[in-house]
């Protein structure tokens, strides 16, 4: 598939067929491809905890539940549904550590040179190169966000170390049809509408 098409087919799926797992070529693909991401100074502060198990994302769905005795609405039972659930990880220290190599010379390690977090910026598109290459093979999936208060549970439950952030989760799976969400009523802006030519406010 031309790589114009992946990203048109590209969508954020909410429900899968729980009997058809993802195989393990693509699951592979998903991650060799991720570790193609750019990131500041070659740092690749990122890891992946990859759950696959009933076991492993029972604990998941457990560790970032609200209420664990309430019955899950339909969306959340739709994610749930998912066979795979990949914990994206961003690591902080990787980059101020890189930065005061000889090469790049920044010995303080000071983060306030920084003036966005590069780590989670680049773990954000290691992501999404599992989400394209999901779709290339046919598979549904959606990147979500894992609650605040949540992260010392799921931390807990995965022995991820602390100075590690959970800055995502990703749900891999054969989609199933479902209701659209609302959001998708919203006006997607188009490249036109997005870009300043020149300076801010002005157009080609």
């Amino acid at each position: 598939m031309e790589f114009s098409e992946v990203v048109r087919r590209r969508r954020m799926v909410r429900r899968y067929d729980p009997d058809r797992p993802v195989p393990d070529a693509v699951l592979a693909a998903c991650l060799d491809n991720a570790v193609r991401a750019p990131s500041a100074g070659f740092s690749q502060g990122w890891d992946f905890v990859v759950l696959r198990s009933h076991e492993e994302r029972g604990a998941f769905w457990t560790a970032t539940a609200e209420d664990a005795d309430a019955t899950p609405d339909a969306w959340l039972a739709g994610m749930q549904s998912a066979p795979v659930v990949i914990l994206a990880l961003s690591h902080k220290q990787a980059y101020l550590e890189r930065y005061a190599d000889p090469d790049k010379g920044w010995t303080d390690r000071d983060e306030a040179r920084w003036p966005v977090p590069y780590w989670d910026i680049d773990t954000g598109m290691a992501s999404l190169l599992m989400l394209l290459t999901a779709t290339d093979a046919g598979l549904g999936s959606l990147f979500f966000g894992v609650p605040p208060e949540c992260h010392d549970d799921v931390h807990r439950a995965f022995a991820i170390p602390h100075d590690r952030t959970i800055i995502g989760a990703i749900a891999l799976g054969y989609a199933v049809p479902g209701p659209k969400s609302p959001s998708l009523r919203r006006h997607r802006r188009t490249g036109a509408e997005v870009a300043h030519w020149g300076r801010f406010g002005q157009e080609r």
